[in-house]
């Protein structure tokens, strides 16, 4: 899964999740992010649902080409370890 161009923020958060938790359901362990351009607190709070569900699984998400305003936002909510690439 690789988001190009693509927003991620509360309005559109909904879908992204059920998208990504489709994408874990069926196997998929990384998920791109280099084409994220537009975000809010719900990137970091989905990206945070993606990890637990990955870890359900019993399996480790890896998150590819993070943008640096997602790093600053997962780092002031304390969860920047769950985005290291």
């Amino acid at each position: 899964m690789n988001f190009s161009p693509y927003s991620l923020t509360m309005l559109d958060a909904g879908p992204a999740l059920q998208q990504g938790l489709a994408a874990i359901a069926s196997g998929q362990t990384s998920i791109d992010l280099g084409g994220l351009n537009n975000l809010d607190s719900a990137a970091v709070a989905t990206l945070v649902a993606w990890q637990r569900a990955a870890q359900a699984k019993g399996v480790q998400l890896q998150f590819t080409q993070v943008p640096p305003s997602l790093k600053s936002l997962a780092q002031l909510y304390g969860v920047d370890l769950l985005l290291s690439e």
